[in-house]
């Protein structure tokens, strides 16, 4: 099992990553041109990932919660 301070990296990095794709996928959506009269359907460029990346800092934070609970 790794420890706190590796764990905590990996959810730093996930964190970020996560962060920066939710950034480029707001900056799509706003440099879209936008037409009142016609709905525009708006899909997701990362969303795989993203899910795949917020998944794995649930479950990384679930771990640093636990860690810090069995220190007290």
């Amino acid at each position: 099992m790794s420890n706190k301070l590796e764990i905590l990296r990996e959810y730093q990095k996930a964190s970020s990553k996560l962060d920066q794709l939710k950034s480029q996928e707001a900056d799509k959506i706003k440099s879209t041109s936008v037409n009142t009269s016609s709905t525009q359907v708006i899909t997701p460029q990362f969303g795989n990932e993203m899910t795949h990346l917020n998944e794995e800092c649930m479950q990384l934070n679930m771990i640093l919660e636990a860690m810090d609970a069995s220190e007290d």
